[in-house]
């Protein structure tokens, strides 16, 4: 356990507190011909990154991509993709516990202005953290060690005080970049291992 006593933990979205409901790439896959699913899959990830820093409009570049590859999907098909996702609420429920022992709890999260308004204002994230903070309004992304140093600032803590738990490495190295504890940890591996990453910082859940 560290020699630092952990009062904040960061927490991020897909893969650790919520996951997708479909196979959306498969899904993406069938509005192209065979054997152009990846790279289509591809164009459209890249697409989003602008949007996903606050630049652009999210749903212009994914009608762009639509219309290079002649997709036989529609917009709104695509777009009903990114709303296919449900939070854990067992692990939502452990976030309240450790809110209720004193300990802060925020989302950190790469995400364009459509799916933040699908999570903060349909879904009202913002009910289960004590803060949120989405890449599109900082107009910074994870990894960049820059957004960490961002969420420092906001919650006016040390990184020696803050955890940060993700399901990719590369903003796991973002952040200890950033003097913050990072963990790896991806909802697939069960809850379990969650429980026990936090009890190795001090910090415990029932339930």
């Amino acid at each position: 356990m560290p020699l630092e006593t952990i009062d904040t933990v960061l927490f991020d979205a897909d893969g650790v507190i919520q996951r997708g409901t479909v196979d959306w790439q498969r899904i993406l896959g069938s509005y192209v011909p065979v054997g152009s699913a990846d790279d289509f899959v591809l164009d459209l990830m890249v697409s989003e990154k602008p949007s996903i820093v606050g630049q652009g409009d999210f749903r212009e570049a994914v009608a762009e991509v639509l219309q290079r590859w002649s997709a036989t999907g529609t917009l709104e098909d695509v777009l009903q993709l990114w709303r296919e996702f449900e939070a854990d609420q067992v692990v939502i429920g452990w976030i309240q516990q450790l809110r209720a022992a004193g300990i802060g709890c925020h989302l950190a999260t790469n995400q364009q202005a459509f799916r933040r308004a699908i999570m903060h204002d349909e879904r009202r994230y913002g009910d289960w953290f004590d803060q949120t903070f989405y890449s599109c309004d900082f107009g910074l992304a994870k990894p960049d060690p820059a957004y960490f140093k961002a969420i420092l600032a906001a919650v006016d803590r040390p990184g020696s005080s803050v955890l940060f738990i993700d399901d990719n490495a590369a903003n796991i190295e973002g952040a200890r970049q950033a003097g913050v504890h990072a963990e790896l940890y991806d909802l697939v591996q069960g809850r379990e291992v969650l429980r026990e990453l936090l009890a190795r910082y001090g910090l415990t859940v029932t339930g």
